[in-house]
């Protein structure tokens, strides 16, 4: 087993917090993230259109698959698979209907597929899939697998052999309709919402069995309003390229989003998923003019933000006229916005974010954020 590796570690009081994440897991990077859908072909035009991601492969009945259909879409570094199934008995069926559309997989991009599952499984992960190689005339990739929180998974997928579009079985996907991108670049984080009482047991799993470091604490102190409240744990790999904040309810005078996405998802799961901009004025603004719609910022929050934030680059009348958040801390500042769900269950949505320099979260935003969330549980008479 390699040494452990320090992480640093930031929190919002200005001190830096050195944790110790250990090295027995290296992670390149997020491979894909794969969603079980109720149409897969419907999707991938919402999310070509709204979006900006570009066709890259397909599988279903014209490849041989008879089992399911799946899109695989690109932008930049960020990878998304889209699947249905034919089967209405399948797992794929029972995941969509307990669930709605919902994240699957969380696939990591790895040197060493079977050497991760062995560590992980050994630490006490419960197995998914074996180690397994898969081969085309492209080479040959190997795939393993762990369960996680609730019913989402993440995979260990293996490249280093192949040369293929995507994975063997998947065919280029070519079409005649490519809306151009938005400026989306990688996926920033990804947050995970659990039940009251396992935030901590799952920020263990991914410290004893996956080698990550706490980053970020918050409690109900720091993220409430007058009616909500929830806690989050922020676990990062060793290279902080892979980061997972674990949400679970706290104590509040009324439904928490977080309730929320537990009544409607059916249990825990992904409940957002961040991705990076180097320009999030131009890329809200596409998303704006392609139908995405983002919660509401109150315009007062604009009042105050520059005495908190100081001098920033951009112009604070265009932020505002887009419903974009600033904060800032001991690195820099950053800029986030946060869409509506993306279906019609209150469950998975998008976070917008361009970084300069901060490597927090946002916390100086929580107040109004989850003000715009309420009205909007409000508005569906779930709050």
């Amino acid at each position: 087993m390699k040494d452990l590796t320090t992480v640093e570690n930031y929190t919002y009081s200005g001190e830096k917090v050195f944790e110790k994440a250990q090295d027995f897991l290296p992670i390149l990077g997020t491979d894909y993230v794969e969603m079980y859908v109720g149409n897969a072909k419907q999707a991938a035009h919402y999310y070509k259109t709204a979006f900006g991601f570009q066709s890259v492969a397909y599988c279903g009945l014209e490849t041989g698959d008879r089992e399911k259909t799946s899109y695989v879409l690109q932008q930049d570094k960020i990878r998304l698979v889209l699947t249905t199934p034919f089967n209405p008995d399948s797992d794929i069926s029972h995941h969509i209907r307990m669930h709605g559309d919902g994240v699957k997989f969380i696939s990591l991009w790895v040197d060493d597929a079977r050497k991760a599952f062995e560590e992980t499984t050994r630490r006490g992960a419960r197995p998914y899939l074996e180690p397994t190689a898969v081969k085309d005339a492209d080479g040959e990739i190997v795939k393993s697998g762990i369960h996680t929180y609730g019913d989402t998974i993440h995979l260990f997928i293996e490249r280093k052999n192949y040369k293929g579009i995507f994975l063997p079985g998947f065919v280029a996907w070519k079409s005649d309709y490519n809306p151009t991108p938005t400026g989306l670049r990688y996926i920033d984080h990804m947050v995970g919402n659990v039940n009251l009482g396992d935030m901590n047991k799952v920020a263990k799993f991914y410290e004893d069995v996956m080698g990550f470091a706490n980053l970020i604490t918050f409690d109900d102190k720091d993220i409430s309003t007058q009616f909500t409240a929830l806690m989050s744990k922020v676990m990062t790999n060793g290279n902080g390229r892979i980061k997972f904040p674990i949400n679970e309810p706290a104590a509040g005078l009324k439904k928490s989003q977080i309730e929320e996405f537990l009544d409607f998802y059916k249990g825990p799961g992904c409940q957002h998923i961040a991705v990076a901009t180097d320009n999030i004025v131009f890329t809200v603004s596409e998303m704006r003019k392609r139908g995405i719609e983002f919660l509401h910022v109150p315009g007062e929050y604009y009042d105050t933000v520059t005495d908190r934030v100081g001098i920033i680059e951009e112009d604070m009348k265009v932020l505002k006229s887009l419903g974009i958040m600033v904060d800032r801390d001991e690195e820099g500042y950053l800029l986030q916005i946060f869409t509506k769900p993306v279906e019609d269950r209150p469950t998975l949505f998008f976070e917008i974010i361009q970084r300069k320099g901060a490597k927090s979260f946002g916390k100086g935003n929580f107040k109004a954020l989850f003000e715009s969330i309420e009205a909007e549980q409000e508005r569906r008479g779930t709050l």
